[in-house]
C-alpha cells in the first residue's frame, strides 16, 4: 500500500507505435512521464521495435527505452505481434532486472487480464490507460479519459478495489494546452484559419486528400496549417504540397500543438486522441474515421454536436470534404455551437488527481 509521497519510485510504461497503429498511445504516456520526473519519479519505457515505432523519439526526451524484438517473418496477428505470454514474460524479465519496480502503466490495446497476470508480480501495481472497454483487466487504477453514454463501462471489466478515472476530466494533455486555454479569445464562428492533422502517421493518407480540396483557389484565403509526424510515410509528399501553396504552412513532429489549435478556427482530422485536445480549446471539426477504435468516439462526439464526423477514410472522397467545409464557411453560428459543445463536454479538469494517485499523493493505492 502506497500512502505518501515517496520521490524517486521506479516507474516503467508498456506501449507500443507504429506505422499502423500510429503514435497516440506513445504520446500521451509522453506526457504522463513528463508529469512523473518532474516530481522526481524515475520513468522507463519498454517498447517492441516494429516498423515506424518511436523509441528514438522517446530517448531523445529523456527516457530509456528497453526493446522487445521484433521478427517480420514471424509477425502475429495481433497489436502485440506476438503471443500475449511472449510479451509478458519478455516484459516480466526486464522488469525483474531493474527490480523493484514500484508502477507498471500499460496503454496498449494488446494488453488485458491474462498477460496482467502473468506480470502482476513484477510491479507493486499496475495502472491501464484505456479508451475501448472492451476486455478485463487486472489494476490498481484504470484511466479513460474519453467521454461516453456509458459512465460504468469498466464495472465487470476491473476488480471491485480498482480506482476507475474515467471521462474527459482526466484528459492526457501536455502543460501548453493548459496555458493556451487560459488565453484562448472567444470564437465567433467565422473561419480564416484552418488546421490540417490525422495523427503521426496518417496510416489513410488523408492528409493528401484533404490539401486535393484547400489547395483550389476559392480558398487561397485561408491561412492553412498542415501537421505531420515523423514517421509519417507521405511527409515529402505532402511538404512538396504545402511549398506550392501560398497559404499553406507545413509543420513536422512539433511541440506547439495547443499554439496552432488556439489560433485555428477550423481542424480537419482523425477521430484519434486528439480529439480531447481539439475539444479542450473549443476548435470545432470535421473528424475522418481512420481506424476501427476512433468510430465510437467520433460517433459520440458528432451526437455532442462538437464535430461534424465525415465517416470511415476509405468512404470519404475530396467532394465530401469540400461540400462540408463550404457548409461551415457559410455557417458562423453553426461552428460557434461546435466550439460551445466541444467546451461543455470536456468538464471540470481533474488531470492533477491523475498524477496525485500515481505517486501516492493523499489517496492509498492497492
Amino acid at each position: 500500500m502506497v500512502t505518501g509521497y515517496f520521490p524517486g519510485i521506479n516507474i516503467f510504461f508498456r506501449v507500443d507505435s507504429s506505422y499502423e497503429m500510429g503514435t497516440g498511445h506513445v504520446m500521451r504516456c509522453l506526457t504522463l512521464a513528463d508529469e512523473l520526473k518532474a516530481r522526481n519519479a524515475k520513468v522507463s519505457f519498454v517498447c517492441r521495435d516494429l516498423p515506424g515505432n518511436l523509441a528514438d523519439y522517446i530517448r531523445n526526451k529523456g527516457y530509456p527505452v528497453f526493446i522487445l524484438p521484433f521478427q517480420a517473418e514471424e509477425a502475429y496477428p495481433s497489436w502485440l505481434q506476438v503471443d500475449f505470454k511472449t510479451d509478458a514474460l519478455e516484459t516480466a524479465q526486464i522488469l525483474t532486472a531493474c527490480t523493484p519496480v514500484d508502477c507498471l502503466i500499460i496503454d496498449h490495446y494488446g494488453i488485458d487480464l491474462r498477460w496482467e497476470k502473468l506480470i502482476e508480480a513484477n510491479a507493486a501495481k499496475i495502472i491501464v490507460i484505456d479508451d475501448l472497454a472492451d476486455r478485463p483487466h487486472l489494476c490498481s487504477i484504470v484511466l479513460d479519459p474519453n467521454s461516453s453514454s456509458d459512465e460504468d463501462r469498466y464495472h465487470a471489466l476491473v476488480p471491485d478495489s480498482c480506482i476507475q478515472l474515467v471521462g474527459t476530466g482526466y484528459a492526457i494533455l501536455r502543460p501548453e494546452f493548459r496555458t493556451v486555454r487560459k488565453q484562448l479569445a472567444a470564437r465567433d464562428g467565422r473561419i480564416h484559419r484552418i488546421l490540417v492533422f490525422f495523427g503521426g502517421t496518417d496510416p489513410t493518407n488523408d492528409t493528401l486528400k484533404t490539401l486535393q480540396v484547400l489547395n483550389k483557389p476559392q480558398y487561397s484565403y485561408l491561412s492553412i496549417d498542415v501537421v505531420a509526424g515523423k514517421n509519417n510515410r507521405n511527409k515529402v509528399l505532402i511538404e512538396d504540397l504545402c511549398s506550392h501553396m501560398a497559404n499553406a504552412w507545413f509543420h513536422c513532429q512539433i511541440d506547439n500543438m495547443a499554439e496552432l489549435m488556439g489560433k485555428a478556427d477550423l481542424s480537419i482530422g482523425a477521430g484519434g486522441s486528439s480529439t480531447w485536445e481539439r475539444c479542450y480549446l473549443g476548435l470545432p471539426s470535421l473528424s475522418i474515421v481512420t481506424a476501427d477504435n476512433q468510430r465510437a468516439i467520433t460517433q459520440h462526439v458528432h451526437d455532442k454536436g462538437a464535430t461534424f464526423c465525415l465517416g470511415d477514410s476509405a468512404e470519404v472522397k475530396p467532394e465530401r470534404i469540400e461540400h462540408e467545409i463550404n457548409k461551415l464557411l457559410t455557417s458562423p453560428a453553426l461552428v460557434k455551437e461546435m466550439s460551445r459543445q466541444a467546451l461543455q463536454l470536456m468538464g471540470e479538469d481533474k488531470w492533477g488527481a491523475v498524477v496525485d494517485l500515481i505517486m501516492g499523493g493523499d489517496h492509498a493505492i492497492h
